[in-house]
């Protein structure tokens, strides 16, 4: 594994490139690498576009992911379920099937898997109107309609015990939080699961984007679709609502309730729900620093995280633990 990761950090265009070639394609040679924390993507471009007289067809997304993250199992489901969302005419970036007819390849130094995605244009909306909210929503519940349809065994389940206590654990052994914030901050984390599990109760979990926030989500010609599903969990519909909403207090309501309005025009959604919304969002804050915690020996990560691990961060993280454990104990009151 120490090798693969190496092979990782040291992935350099030339590679890249070696990597597209053999696979099938021909490239010019021109390689750019795009801005990804979690997996090395570049943009490249072929020789001949793929599709005759179509010239975005001429380049190509290609995905590197990280080593010891995903197995060839995990990463099948992605590329599973993106092909049922295209198969169900639903907007989505399947990957390219490469001559075996396989979705993933293996790079031979360093033993990479890699993926190639056709290059899509596209906005990001710097706000939403309320038509836009409404056809959002319409594009989630097809969304979920189609996730309900297959299980993903080799992903993870959004449970306050896998996507929650597992990071509050790996900070705690790893000595990440400092001594000053360390009781605070695992006391409110506890806390916040002990609610989380009674609130969530017996969920029925669906294929789900999982990260659904706007930065990956475009608008074209033809109307909103979502990208990067390298987060895609089985997890409750809820998840993939409150991360799209751009204002918080009454005019986030407001969204919400709208996004709803198209939701439910195709599927139906279990309002009650809503209420785990802020122990979701107080999840993911531990879940995302120990994913900071989990990526620090990559040269990346310092250099794009420079306030991470400093004791102003975890003084900040477990006063934004303890103000998401108020409004829990409101919920669940």
């Amino acid at each position: 594994m120490v090798a693969t990761t190496e092979s990782f950090f040291e992935l350099s265009p030339d590679r890249v490139l070696d990597a597209v070639e053999a696979s099938g394609f021909r490239c010019t040679g021109r390689c750019f690498p795009l801005n990804s924390y979690e997996n090395r993507v570049y943009e490249v471009e072929l020789e001949e576009p793929r599709i005759p007289n179509d010239r975005l067809s001429q380049k190509c997304v290609v995905k590197f992911y990280r080593p010891g993250r995903w197995s060839l199992e995990a990463i099948q489901e992605e590329h599973l379920f993106l092909n049922d969302l295209v198969e169900a005419e639903i907007p989505a970036v399947a990957p390219i099937r490469f001559q075996d007819d396989k979705t993933v390849h293996r790079t031979q130094i360093g033993e990479l898997y890699y993926t190639i995605f056709p290059k899509v244009g596209g906005r990001i909306p710097d706000e939403f109107s309320a038509d836009q909210l409404r056809w959002l929503g319409r594009l989630l519940g097809r969304m979920h309609n189609t996730g309900a349809l297959r299980k993903a065994p080799h992903r993870i389940t959004l449970h306050p015990d896998q996507y929650g206590k597992d990071d509050l654990e790996f900070l705690l052994a790893g000595n990440w939080i400092p001594a000053q914030s360390r009781v605070r901050y695992e006391t409110a984390a506890r806390e916040i699961f002990e609610h989380s599990r009674r609130l969530f109760g017996e969920i029925s979990p669906i294929r789900i984007h999982g990260d659904c926030h706007t930065r990956n989500l475009l608008w074209d010609v033809s109307g909103p679709f979502f990208l990067d599903f390298d987060d895609m969990m089985m997890g409750p519909p809820v998840q993939d609502f409150w991360m799209l909403l751009t204002e918080t207090g009454s005019e986030g309501e407001r969204q919400l309730d709208i996004l709803l309005e198209g939701y439910e025009l195709i599927r139906s959604f279990d309002r009650k729900t809503l209420r785990w919304i802020e122990p979701l969002r107080a999840l993911r804050y531990v879940h995302y620093s120990a994913w900071l915690a989990r990526r620090w020996e990559d040269p990346a990560f310092p250099l794009a995280f420079p306030h991470f691990n400093t004791p102003r961060y975890w003084e900040e993280k477990t006063n934004d633990l303890l103000e998401q454990l108020s409004l829990i104990r409101e919920v669940c009151a």
